[in-house]
């Protein structure tokens, strides 16, 4: 039987600027290492250069990488899903241990995540919700093209996107916020584009933060390991 627990959990707040693909996934990965071994962490980044993260079952078979991408760095992603291009956006990553009352259904911390997200933006005069009834569709080689009922869009336009891995009843969980356009990607109009607001990362970063410890029950410890 899991044991849940209702005291607050100690969660590692990491803060580091733009990285590489590789080392923002080593850090995804050491975050989830550390989840199994009964730690919490978060942790909201951005990247040094334009990067395309595969996810998992797309690295394992025989995905071919459209043509404009193929100049780009790429990285191999812990979680499933299609391709991402982090370019103009704040990724975010959350790891919980197992006996988080929520890691029992996964489903749940896509749900909560997502309505911290939006709380934000609507504080900022911004009209995100959640995508709502919608078949699951995952043919398409990039994220932003498949739909889900838990993405956040804006209007129907995706802003957000995440996707997890668990590993021993822990669970990490990771997301992109799509704050402006990418040259790379023209087809996705970020945040300003769609509402002429701004958002400011910093800003936004420390919202969040707060946020989710207070939805998930952390206790945020500032961490520089």
């Amino acid at each position: 039987m899991r044991m849940m627990t209702t005291l607050p959990i100690t969660c590692r707040i990491l803060d580091h600027g733009p990285l590489s693909g590789e080392e923002n996934m080593a850090i995804d990965a050491e975050m989830l290492e550390r989840a199994v071994a009964g730690e919490a962490s978060l942790r909201t980044y951005q990247w040094s250069q334009p990067t395309i993260s595969l996810g998992h079952f797309q690295v394992s078979t025989t995905v071919e990488i459209p043509e404009r991408f193929k100049a780009l760095a790429t990285v191999k992603r812990l979680s499933g899903g299609g391709a991402i291009l982090h370019d103009q956006e704040l990724t975010y990553s959350l790891a919980l241990p197992k006996f988080h009352r929520l890691t029992a259904t996964p489903s749940r911390i896509y749900n909560e995540v997502h309505q911290c997200i939006i709380h934000i933006l609507n504080e900022h005069g911004i009209e995100a919700h959640m995508r709502g009834d919608s078949e699951f569709d995952d043919k398409s080689f990039l994220c932003f093209l498949r739909e889900d009922e838990r993405d956040i869009v804006i209007g129907n336009h995706k802003i957000v996107g995440s996707a997890q891995r668990r590993r021993q009843g822990a669970v990490l969980q990771h997301g992109s916020l799509l704050l402006r356009q990418s040259l790379h990607t023209p087809e996705f109009p970020g945040i300003l584009e769609l509402t002429q607001k701004d958002v400011i990362a910093e800003e936004f970063v420390l919202k969040f933060h707060t946020s989710i410890c207070e939805q998930f029950g952390l206790r945020a410890e500032l961490s520089l390991s």
